[in-house]
């Protein structure tokens, strides 16, 4: 589902060269369920964006679902991103002045469906993580477990081949945590979603399939 072949990420300022990712290579196969750890700063989230195509690797390339995603424009990312990639973020990123059925519409809004259609798929999507009785509420006038869970509706509600969550239970107390874990999990048996996770708990990632450890920019396992 997902091949990266000799990646490597540097960012440069006038005086300063970072190596973010240093000749990372692997197969993340349809239906895997993949957690990545590592210190922080170890280039975990840089990986996370550039498996998502929002940056560009500096060197290597990046296959999804038999495409290679370096022929592809600005426009055609963008569109491809849309139908095969949802993301989950550990800050949530929903807009406060949306009610809930709003912010998990909005993918939808880059797709040619109807209003209607909309409504049907974001309600639909709000039932799978229990929040069918919160569609009417605005993100400040929920907890922080219950934003997380209307941001997962959010990145499955195109129903995207795969998921790519960005310390999705960081926020959260260990049981939110699992209740988190708990709805990805399902989403991965129930509907063969590929997931990829980044996290820093031991414990989450130990309910993964594969594990991958990252250190200073390197694959170390």
């Amino acid at each position: 589902m997902i091949r990266l072949q000799n990646i490597a990420k540097v960012y440069r300022t006038t005086n300063i060269e970072t190596l973010a990712l240093n000749n990372i290579s692997m197969d993340i196969a349809k239906g895997e369920f993949l957690s990545v750890m590592g210190p922080s700063g170890c280039g975990k989230s840089t990986l996370l964006n550039i498996m998502g195509l929002l940056d560009d690797p500096s060197k290597g390339s990046i296959q999804i679902a038999n495409q290679e995603t370096g022929s592809l424009n600005d426009k055609q990312l963008a569109k491809f991103r849309n139908q095969k990639l949802g993301f989950i973020f550990q800050s949530y990123h929903l807009i406060n002045d949306l009610q809930v059925l709003d912010n998990v519409e909005l993918p939808l809004l880059y797709r040619d469906t109807t209003a209607r259609e909309r409504k049907k798929l974001a309600s639909e999507a709000l039932e799978k993580v229990g929040l069918s009785n919160r569609m009417k509420h605005f993100p400040t006038q929920l907890s922080g477990g219950q934003r997380q869970r209307v941001a997962i509706a959010r990145a499955i509600v195109g129903r995207p081949e795969i998921i790519l969550a960005d310390e999705p239970t960081g926020n959260l107390d260990s049981a939110m945590g699992n209740e988190i874990m708990d709805i990805l999990i399902n989403l991965n048996q129930k509907e063969g979603t590929t997931i990829v996770m980044v996290t820093h708990d031991e414990n989450m990632a130990r309910k993964t399939h594969r594990l991958v450890r990252l250190f200073d920019g390197s694959q170390v396992s």
